[in-house]
């Protein structure tokens, strides 16, 4: 769906960018939306969260269940790339990540190194 296939009820709102499907006038994703509102947010936080007006966030909900379908089909691909892209990055910083940790404390730095390893340990984050 592009721009010209938005419904004009919902064109002066909804906006697709490179993005995708955007609030117009804002870099802010109706997928953004979507994951607070598949997670449960009050409508009062997530306006509040992006500077939402009652009129774009009552748009929003009002395009993503008129055309509920199309969009989650869409929603769907987004969190399938996003999981992709986060699995290629976690894979791409693995080997930096181990390589960090193996190095050994700046000059100064063990006193306060040994320090934060005992907190972990009481923390039991290591």
């Amino acid at each position: 769906m592009n721009d010209n296939e938005i419904p004009t009820t919902h064109r002066h709102i909804v906006r697709r960018r490179d993005r995708g499907l955007s609030v117009a006038g804002t870099r802010i994703t109706l997928y953004m939306l979507m994951d607070y509102i598949k997670e449960g947010y009050p409508t009062k936080f997530i306006k509040g969260l992006f500077n939402l007006t009652d009129e774009q966030m009552a748009n929003v909900r009002d395009y993503i269940e008129t055309h509920q379908a199309e969009f989650e089909v869409e929603y769907q691909l987004v969190l399938r790339k996003d999981e992709e892209r986060r699995q290629y990055y976690e894979a791409q910083n693995r080997e930096l990540r181990a390589k960090i940790a193996a190095m050994p404390p700046k000059l100064g730095q063990e006193q306060i190194r040994t320090k934060l390893q005992a907190w972990k340990q009481r923390l039991g984050v290591v």
